[in-house]
């Protein structure tokens, strides 16, 4: 079934040329309508879903949406609104640390979609470079795999520029042991949004995810 109509997508294209307070107030009911009500029974889908793939998901539709409103507190910007609704599901939701997710996010113009270990601690980057340390050609497998770079390309993320001297020879083999984030993304068009098919989509792109967000969780020692 379709969660989203044409007003979805009307809906932040003027947003993005009337990004002011009262501008929103006048439309917070549309906003509802058509954005937020849809966007949450659209989360409760794709939760459901993704415990198929991820059995221990402890969350709920208001445990993943981020809030449209921005924090403009230290921006430069202060424009109050994102022109863009997303979600993390993980475990913590979007607030989850240490916990890798399947991300989307949903605009007039585009889809963006992706996985991975976004948010980690400290703690969570020693681990994660351990366990490629010891797992190369695991994770080097898992990197090359066809699928998953026809979908993904490759892993995201910062990086330092000094690592641990024990880290240094693998660093020339595997550079993603430097990562302090890994992540992967994809873009596609915003039509898919009004598609009957959206939930398949999504999930044709996190199955092909999976594989390398449960190395992470490994690594983080998630069960």
């Amino acid at each position: 079934m379709a969660y989203f109509n044409e007003d979805f997508l009307a809906f932040f294209k003027e947003l993005s040329k009337n990004n002011n307070k009262a501008w929103f107030d006048l439309n917070r009911k549309r906003y509802e309508t058509s954005v937020k009500d849809p966007f949450k029974a659209f989360a409760d889908e794709m939760i459901e879903r993704l415990r198929e793939i991820e059995p221990m998901l402890d969350v709920q539709a208001k445990d993943v949406i981020f809030r449209i409103n921005r924090d403009i507190r230290f921006a430069k910007d202060k424009t109050p609104y994102k022109t863009h609704l997303g979600a993390n599901i993980a475990r913590g939701g979007r607030k989850g640390v240490n916990s890798p997710g399947y991300y989307y996010q949903f605009s007039f113009d585009k889809i963006s979609l992706g996985a991975g270990a976004h948010h980690l601690n400290n703690d969570g980057i020693e681990k994660i470079r351990k366990e490629i340390a010891d797992e190369e050609d695991k994770f080097i497998k898992l990197i090359n795999d066809k699928k998953f770079i026809k979908s993904f390309g490759s892993i995201k993320g910062e990086r330092n520029k000094r690592l641990p001297k024990e880290y240094k020879e693998i660093e020339q083999k595997i550079p993603y042991i430097a990562n302090k984030e890994f992540f992967y993304m994809k873009k596609l068009d915003s039509s898919n949004i009004l598609s009957d098919d959206l939930s398949d989509i999504l999930m044709d792109y996190f199955n092909v995810a999976k594989d390398l967000n449960h190395f992470f969780r490994a690594a983080l020692q998630e069960k």
